[in-house]
């Protein structure tokens, strides 16, 4: 299947928002609409099923359940909820908050303030946008203030499998989306959560990051150093050269990486980004790079004819493995100082076998140096 081809989703910002249009709809008409159409936070409107509304208390309630296309998340096939109720004003106010399942931000460095809950600037605009929509419709004459109240009813659970606990985001999921739409295997995500999580670092006052290339280099990472700060975790996946100009953009004096030897052996060879489909390890060059430290002609054979760098670790005999590992962090290490553009910041590799072994450190270099 094609990039084309792939079936497109939408934000939990837009699944709250045509949630508040249906209740709305229901609330001042009475009429029970199975889809409807919102407005997009940048341009346009899109279509959404609602799965239901009804009327609660003395308010109503639209359900959309969250459909992330072909590239879902952990929110993807959820219930996205709104209830919306009417209380007297003077003039047409409107308030969006958060219920159950819609975390609350604790730590500063976020697009929402402290305290408030954690629907960012973007969708929560979406939201009002979408209101004063449906009101135009159903309701142009209406003064008072409409109140919205954003649930989730799985939320909390589903937060665990996300990084809102390490970014001070409590108690749920966060309402986001900037575009209102989600386009499969978009990178600009990943790379928001990256910056942000920088950014929430800073704020804590942090000047050193540990970036891990996914879940399992990270648990390996902080099951060796368990006194590190949640909040200086940070998940760059393959996203090398965007996670150190980040680094040099938030001012971080000092940047570990958590490693696997395939991605260290990228980041020697300075790919910006790691992923496999992409940037293809040059089995030629690492040869070559083997050849220069001294290994057979032989062993350097085998090496170009390998089909991934776990197999040429494995390899490469027990003897030179230090010296091969070293000349892939000095390699690494000066393509990591290059993307940030600056030289001075320090950077450390932590490089893990598959079952968690600390293979290299900074620490174990020295020992190995000194004796």
């Amino acid at each position: 299947m094609t990039k084309e081809q792939l079936r497109e989703g939408y934000t939990t910002g837009s699944s709250a928002t045509a949630a508040t249009m249906a209740a709305i709809r229901l609330l001042f008409t009475k009429e029970v609409t199975n889809e409807i159409k919102i407005p997009l936070p940048v341009k346009g409107t899109l279509n959404i099923p609602v799965a239901r509304v009804e009327c609660e208390n003395e308010g109503a309630r639209g359900v959309v359940i969250k459909d992330g296309g072909d590239d879902p998340d952990a929110t993807h096939r959820h219930e996205i909820q709104a209830y919306v109720e009417v209380t007297e004003a003077e003039s047409l106010l409107i308030e969006v908050e958060g219920g159950i399942g819609v975390g609350r931000v604790t730590l500063p460095g976020l697009p929402v303030p402290v305290g408030e809950a954690a629907i960012n600037p973007v969708p929560r605009k979406q939201i009002i946008a979408g209101a004063l929509k449906e009101l135009s419709k159903t309701a142009p004459e209406f003064s008072g203030l409409l109140k919205i109240l954003i649930e989730v009813p799985k939320g909390e659970e589903i937060a665990k499998e996300t990084m809102n606990s390490r970014l001070g985001i409590l108690g749920g999921i966060s309402i986001l989306g900037t575009q209102g739409i989600v386009r499969p295997f978009s990178h600009a995500s990943w790379k928001a959560s990256i910056a942000q999580a920088l950014n929430v670092a800073r704020a804590a006052g942090l000047d050193e990051i540990a970036f891990t290339t996914g879940r399992r280099s990270e648990r390996f990472y902080l099951e060796h150093f368990p006194e590190t700060p949640q909040i200086s975790m940070v998940q760059a996946a393959d996203f090398f050269k965007f996670s150190m100009q980040q680094s040099k953009l938030k001012k971080m004096h000092k940047v570990r990486w958590a490693i696997f030897i395939g991605k260290l052996v990228k980041h020697a060879m300075g790919f910006p980004y790691t992923h496999a489909k992409d940037w293809a390890i040059d089995f030629d060059l690492l040869a070559d790079w083997c050849a220069k430290l001294g290994m057979s002609e032989e062993l350097t054979k085998r090496i170009r004819a390998a089909i991934t760098a776990r197999h040429i670790y494995e390899m490469v005999p027990e003897e030179s493995r230090g010296a091969f590992i070293h000349m892939l962090v000095r390699k690494a290490r000066r393509n990591a100082q290059g993307f940030s553009g600056n030289s001075e910041v320090a950077v450390d590799y932590f490089l893990f076998d598959f079952e968690g072994k600390l293979i290299y450190s900074p620490e174990n270099q020295k020992k190995s140096s000194s004796s």
